[in-house]
């Protein structure tokens, strides 16, 4: 089909029609004539296929064109190809474009496609529920018109979407939602909207029953604490009675060691308001966590400090002081006797940095991820050995949180390992 319409079968067929016509002319002696009269015959014959094809193209409703003769068969029958090709991509866009709209549908978030400018593209029936759009009439709306909150319009004006952000629902004080924003496509942003109001609840009751139960441990350990000891100075030295009473004094110990950290770290937890605007004497509070780990290395470690004079920062200091006194602990805790420990406080360029380094038994890279989690321990085994409650990092992890800061973790087996993190430099004092 394709050769009938190639370029040297329609010039041949025009050069036969103006054969005809010189033969004709030969005829009657008036070739010119003759050849004149064939072009405006022809002329007139494809004017004639250009208004078939105009009206076809514009006032027909029929999906199939005119019947072509001739060099306008092959157009006729091509614009017919590329119609049905068109209709069978459309057919394939549609199909995409439902196939979309029913998995945007079955998502269990509120999902909102925004233009460049912020303007709603379309919305899932989630967003309508969750945050009050009516669909289509709020198509072309800018989303900061319709979600009309202060902390929401300058989320947008950042345009920095890497934290998600939690904000009251437009529809119910009493719900909570949790807004992200993702760019895609050609400028276009992607809104999910999430209702964490249970969450958010399910959380306060588990701080607050941690707090609670905490609180109501410490009474009947110090009075086991206070019994345990009467019993162990009323037994003679070689009793047999002193080892299980020794024993049950350490697990007394560890308890309200643990029943402390809890209880600190209930406090960071309820504590997002500090004050950031307080000065830390960095410097003095070095000097003691230096008698103090040089107390609790019992000179078994060495332990040295290298720290940057009059490089101070605002915060709060007793949040600081335990991530710092929990790194220090924990190097000196998990590293033999004999071994080396090295903390730092200097000027980096994006602020003041803290760190331990050790050179101890070292933690696997598959450990690193999870050291923070409550109650997350390596080896339980060997932090049962060295009194260990899994809370430490987590009490770091949530302090460095109210400073604008998180833990930075390097580890090798064998070879030691790195705590450090870095204050902001918005938090340095002005030197």
């Amino acid at each position: 089909m394709l050769r009938a319409y190639s370029g040297s079968r329609l010039f041949l067929r025009f050069v036969g029609f103006l054969l005809v016509f010189a033969v004709i002319g030969i005829v009657i002696d008036q070739i010119i004539i003759s050849i004149i009269v064939g072009c405006i015959a022809l002329l007139g014959w494809h004017y004639r296929q250009i208004t078939r094809l105009n009206y076809w193209l514009w006032k027909d409703r029929k999906l199939t064109p005119p019947q072509g003769t001739g060099s306008w068969e092959g157009i006729f029958n091509g614009i017919y190809r590329l119609q049905g090709k068109n209709r069978r991509r459309v057919g394939q866009l549609a199909s995409l474009l439902s196939r979309f709209r029913q998995g945007a549908e079955a998502l269990p978030d509120a999902a909102v496609v925004l233009d460049s400018d912020h303007n709603i593209l379309w919305c899932n029936k989630l967003a309508q529920l969750v945050l009050g759009f009516v669909w289509p009439q709020d198509n072309g709306q800018r989303i900061d018109n319709l979600i009309r909150h202060p902390d929401f319009s300058a989320y947008l004006k950042t345009g920095k979407f890497n934290e998600p952000l939690e904000l009251t629902s437009p529809l119910s004080e009493n719900r909570l939602l949790e807004i992200r924003l993702m760019s895609y496509g050609d400028r276009q942003l992607l809104l999910i909207a999430r209702d964490i109001t249970r969450i958010n609840q399910l959380e306060g009751m588990r701080k607050e029953f941690v707090a609670n139960v905490s609180h109501e441990l410490k009474t009947p350990l110090t009075v086991l604490q206070g019994y345990l000891e009467i019993m162990q100075s009323m037994e003679e030295a070689d009793s047999m009675n002193q080892k299980p009473l020794k024993l049950m004094q350490q697990q007394t110990r560890r308890m309200q060691s643990m029943v402390e950290q809890l209880l600190v770290l209930s406090r960071i937890e309820d504590g997002a308001d500090i004050d950031l605007e307080k000065t830390i004497n960095m410097q003095a509070m070095l000097d003691i966590l230096k008698d103090e780990a040089s107390a609790l290395a019992m000179d078994e470690y060495e332990v040295e400090f290298q720290c940057e004079e009059h490089l101070d920062c605002h915060g709060n200091e007793v949040q600081i002081r335990s991530a710092c006194t929990n790194l220090i602990s924990n190097a000196i805790r998990y590293t033999e006797p004999g071994g080396k420990i090295t903390v730092r406080w200097q000027q980096v360029a994006s602020g003041a940095k803290f760190s331990v380094t050790d050179n101890g038994l070292g933690i696997a890279a598959q450990h690193i991820g999870r050291l923070t989690e409550r109650f997350y321990r390596v080896d339980n085994a060997r932090s049962s050995k060295t009194g260990g409650s899994g809370l430490g990092l987590a009490i770091v992890k949530h302090a460095l949180n109210h400073h604008y800061s998180e833990l930075h973790i390097t580890s090798e087996l064998e070879k030691g390992s790195c705590f450090s993190f870095i204050i902001p430099s918005h938090l340095l004092v002005n030197r």
